[in-house]
């Protein structure tokens, strides 16, 4: 006899057991319910076999029957199997959800989560006080349910969907509080749903049941950080005085025997810390909350899985706690998972991320990363089968590659770590062509003559594919990568470079439709343009195509940032010949449409100092009194109405003193500048104002 499949003997059992969902008999209803239930729980392959046949609609279906019949039982012993049905109905739905999104939308499309609510939890309903394991049931199910991101969004603002929340939170059954708090967590996206809940005393509730059962603690802890986040105001009303003796015992509960109730617990103090930098300050709790998270990496469960992005989450951009994590030997913790192999994905790809903030801005945690070899792990991750992974990966290499010790000695610019780097950026996934231009972006700013390797690798050409995207955060990111590549780089290695870009490609990204990636452009020619004067030559290509982009935006522009990049460039073509100076001077001096003035005065006058500081520079360099064609230069802009502006900035008020570029000063000059910056209250405005008044002075002074 031929050998029945597994499958054939699934779809049997499978089509038995529906064919008695359909009798008329409620005892076959009832039986055929709990062999479902046993036949999917914990099995996705069965909950699959069984969605294809039809199940959800089917039990459904049954539920439906049997939340009508209620108030029709007409005995005690019908009652029972009425009840039992919507019990096992209930259980059956919510197994087919649990951890599972296609049992959930098939769930959701039956409207089964509103018939579990209307069965089992509206107090109208007379089994609600007669059968609690139907609340139970229906509860449990639900929570299910909202587990999922495909569950519907709870309407907080109408006011019978609060007194509901209110009277799940208020129900002493542990099932039904946790629902009322999950659907918390999963609902309450905004600062106004956050400010109705702490109104309407869930707050309250929520602190009430960290005494409860470890359920329900949980899911206390769970829904107060959902109501925290992002919220100060919430959070100052919540951690006053009358409510500090809630924040101790938050912090208590860090100390639990259970490794998830510990993991919430420093996510709930986290969120209010992230909210509120003010709370929270003792150095005792930080470094608790960043041992408590590192050892809860030990936890082979979730609990384990989630606790690096916590940790991620403790000491993102704070400098402060990533030195207590570096102290109590953070990087060397997370180095001794990841050499353990064979991690989890999701575990893989939380500690790669925790290395990245760990590194984002202390040098000794780069160096120990960089003394413990993890830069090899890193590396052979970017080859990982998860893109979440991959991604992780570059980001964490992008923070190791900011130390300016190791870039100057050529650690990252070697084929181990490019070639893996340039192949990223032909990656399916969006996400990790962007971790991986960051990362680039860091380490071909390279100090020493191996930016070669990353052309000959063609990553050059990649990038400038990438500068064409469609989507506007990659063609930002290549730009950025090309304009650190391109920074104080070899003429042969700008040669090709440039083309490879084109000017016809620079001028349309200088004038393309996101305005970051119009700066991103700009910061690029101005680094092109950047050096001896065979570079200025650059921005005359094509009949000077980019030159009159650089103008053109210059005149319309609305971005500070925009116009200092543009400025700038105009300011190092300044540095050329007659010719590059007196082209300079036909833009700055040429007045956009429907303007009273030119675009240099309206940045002498800006409120920016960055941006009046590049205006001077330009016109410094355009006055430089040993270029031949200065004093003719000097006439144009005494016409122009911009000498006597730049007069009146030589008390200029800024005193933020930045010195944003020092590439075209001479070495003399630089030692000068920091000299007078360091011993007086010159601002970099007056400096240069005074610098350039000098030059004015040394022609007619009928002029000024």
């Amino acid at each position: 006899m031929p050998t029945t499949t597994a499958s054939a003997v699934c779809t049997t059992v499978g089509n038995n057991i529906l064919l008695r969902l359909t009798s008329g008999e409620r005892d076959v209803k009832l039986k055929a319910l709990r062999e479902l239930k046993n036949q999917i729980i914990g099995n996705r392959t069965k909950k699959l076999s069984f969605l294809k046949l039809g199940a959800v609609p089917a039990v459904a279906g049954i539920l439906s029957d049997a939340v009508s019949a209620v108030d029709v039982a007409d005995n005690d012993e019908n009652d029972r199997i009425v009840k039992d049905i919507i019990v096992q109905s209930a259980a059956v739905l919510g197994s087919f959800a649990c951890g599972f999104e296609a049992g959930v939308r098939a769930v959701l499309d039956a409207g089964a989560d509103i018939l579990i609510q209307r069965g089992c939890l509206v107090e109208e309903m007379p089994l609600l006080k007669s059968y609690m394991e139907v609340v139970d049931a229906g509860a449990r199910s639900l929570k299910m349910i909202y587990q999922s991101k495909m569950a519907p969004k709870y309407d907080f603002l109408q006011e019978e969907n609060m007194e509901f929340l209110l009277s799940l939170l208020n129900n002493e059954s542990e099932n039904v509080s946790g629902l009322g708090a999950s659907i918390i967590s999963h609902s309450c996206k905004t600062s106004l749903e956050q400010k109705l809940l702490f109104d309407a005393g869930v707050l309250k509730r929520l602190t009430s049941l960290l005494g409860g059962s470890l359920i329900q603690r949980d899911a206390s802890l769970e829904s107060i950080a959902t109501i925290f986040k992002n919220n100060p105001e919430v959070v100052s009303q919540f951690v006053g005085p009358d409510t500090g003796r809630t924040l101790s015992c938050i912090i208590e509960i860090v100390k639990d025997r259970f490794a998830r109730t510990r993991l919430l617990a420093s996510l709930c103090l986290i969120v209010i810390r992230n909210a509120s930098p003010c709370y929270l300050q003792d150095v005792g709790i930080k470094t608790k909350l960043i041992n408590n998270l590192l050892e809860l990496l030990d936890d082979p469960g979730r609990v384990g899985d989630e606790a690096s992005f916590a940790f991620s989450s403790l000491i993102a951009e704070k400098e402060d706690m990533q030195k207590l994590a570096f102290e109590v030997n953070g990087v060397d913790k997370l180095y001794n998972h990841l050499q353990k192999g064979s991690l989890h994905p999701r575990r893989f790809e939380g500690i790669l991320l925790a290395l990245a903030d760990m590194c984002s801005k202390l040098e000794c945690c780069r160096s120990r990363c960089l003394s413990l070899q993890v830069l090899k792990l890193v590396v052979d991750a970017l080859a990982h089968d998860s893109s979440d992974v991959r991604s992780a990966a570059c980001m964490c290499l992008r923070s190791v590659s900011r130390s300016i010790k190791n870039l100057s000695a050529g650690s990252f610019m070697n084929e181990t770590i490019v070639i893996p780097l340039v192949r990223l950026l032909d990656d399916t996934s969006t996400a990790v062509q962007v971790a991986a231009l960051g990362a680039i972006s860091n380490i071909v700013v390279d100090f020493t003559t191996r930016r070669s390797t990353f052309i000959r690798l063609g990553g050059v050409k990649l990038l400038v594919q990438l500068s064409k995207s469609m989507d506007s955060t990659i063609r930002l990111n290549a730009l950025r990568a090309l304009r650190n590549l391109i920074f104080l780089a070899e003429d042969k290695c700008k040669e090709e470079i440039f083309m490879e870009l084109t000017a016809s490609l620079l001028a349309s990204l200088i004038c393309d439709p996101e305005p970051s990636v119009q700066e991103q452009a700009l910061a690029l020619v101005r680094n092109l343009v950047d050096g001896r004067i065979n570079s200025v030559e650059y921005i005359f290509a094509e009949d000077g195509i980019i030159l009159d982009a650089v103008g053109r935006q210059l005149r319309i522009a609305s971005k500070a940032e925009i116009e200092i990049q543009g400025m700038y460039v105009l300011g190092n073509v300044a540095t050329g010949k007659e010719s590059h100076k007196e082209a300079v001077m036909d833009q700055l001096l040429l007045r956009a449409e429907n303007k009273a003035q030119s675009c240099i005065i309206k940045f002498l006058q800006s409120n920016d100092s960055r941006l009046r500081t590049a205006a001077v520079w330009a016109v410094l360099n355009l006055t430089c009194s040993s270029s031949p064609g200065s004093s003719g230069r000097l006439v144009k802009l005494h016409d122009a109405g911009i000498v006597s502006h730049v007069k009146n900035m030589v008390n200029d008020p800024c005193l933020d003193v930045k010195v944003i570029y020092f590439s075209s000063l001479s070495g003399f000059l630089i030692v000068v500048l920091m000299v007078c910056l360091m011993t007086s209250r010159f601002s970099l405005v007056q400096l240069r104002v005074k610098t350039a008044l000098e030059q004015f002075n040394s022609f007619d002074d009928s002029l000024v």
